[in-house]
């Protein structure tokens, strides 16, 4: 009698991973809408220009590979790397800059590793790191919230300004930019200057950076809304937001003159985009329970320590990376016992 013999995997989960990046896309729009609102169209240009070249770059590559373009794409993961990757870029940044960026996520971080699920680095946050080490001035070019903003530019003149890296006639690029919450709080710090004179600021809010509370807000939101639909666990965004919000919290216990109050941090920059969407991507991270817990924790402390004491005012990318190499290690340590081990088993 002759068997059918059928190749593995014999089982398939019930979510596919198109299935899972078109939830995740969804829980973005939230964010993304509150950033458009607070921040204009460069949000949405960024976005535009991001997806293109990702979409573009992967095809370009799988066709290189001799891959089936179409399998490739449809999985939309090159989707979701670029909507990450746009979201934590400054509105206004040129376009051949999100260009390259996206196209080193795709092409270098993610295809050249092999594809979706064999890239050891989140192709989002290498672009992001890439851009940010290679153009400082205009990765940290960042336009102030529309509600203190004198400064509304409409969708010609975000296209002009970002198609020529210039500022309309008549305006320079310090009467149209801002410094971020967490760049303002850093600089000021570093002049002695004290917390309650600092939030004196108009970029000061009510408990983080004014308009970045907001989007953090639904950033919290959409992350709630795939934790409710089993897409992330919640290990790794709890661990990652609790570590950072224990470790401020004794800070500005110690001296709250010269540390901000936790929620500063986790409402006033990439906190909660980091924590629900990009830390908890499911190739990068840790696998295991106790591993993932860990993992988070620990890209809280980094997160901590570099907007406090490192180059950069926001730390989200790179604690990420510097987790991402972490990861198999942890996982070697934390492997869960197997079903039927006894403890003299291990010796």
């Amino acid at each position: 009698m002759l068997f059918e013999t059928r190749s593995s995997p014999h089982f398939s989960g019930p979510q596919s991973v198109t299935k899972v990046m078109g939830m995740v896309l969804l829980a973005l729009i939230p964010g993304t809408a509150a950033l458009f609102w607070y921040f204009g169209w460069g949000v949405l240009i960024n976005i535009a220009i991001a997806i293109t070249t990702a979409v573009v770059a992967e095809a370009a590559v799988v066709g290189l590979r001799r891959r089936d373009i179409g399998y490739a794409l449809g999985d939309l993961s090159a989707v979701v790397t670029a909507w990450l990757l746009a979201l934590a870029l400054p509105p206004l940044l040129p376009w051949w800059q999100t260009v390259m960026g996206t196209a080193f996520a795709i092409v270098i971080v993610k295809q050249l590793f092999g594809g979706l699920g064999y890239n050891p680095f989140n192709p989002a946050m290498a672009g992001y790191v890439l851009l940010l080490v290679s153009f400082p001035v205009t990765m940290t070019r960042w336009l102030p919230p529309d509600v203190i903003s004198s400064q509304g530019l409409s969708l010609a003149d975000s296209l002009h300004i970002i198609w020529s890296n210039s500022p309309p006639a008549g305006q320079t690029w310090d009467a149209l930019t801002s410094a971020t919450p967490l760049d303002q709080m850093r600089t000021q710090l570093s002049q002695n200057q004290m917390i309650s004179e600092i939030r004196e600021s108009p970029l000061w809010g009510d408990f983080g950076g004014r308009g970045w509370e907001w989007v953090g807000n639904w950033f919290l939101l959409g992350g709630l809304f795939l934790l409710w639909r089993g897409v992330i666990n919640w290990r790794i965004p709890v661990s990652m937001l609790a570590s950072l919000a224990l470790v401020a919290g004794v800070f500005w216990a110690i001296d709250s003159q010269t540390h901000p109050f936790p929620a500063f941090h986790l409402f006033s920059g990439g906190a909660m985009l980091g924590a629900f969407f990009i830390a908890t991507d499911p190739v990068t991270a840790s696998t295991t329970p106790r591993g993932q817990l860990i993992y988070g924790a620990l890209i809280g402390l980094f997160v901590f320590i570099i907007r406090t004491w490192g180059g950069y005012p926001d730390a989200v990318a790179f604690s990420v990376l510097l987790m991402n190499m972490a990861a198999p290690t942890i996982d070697y340590y934390t492997q869960p016992r197997i079903f039927g081990q006894r403890d003299d088993d291990d010796a």
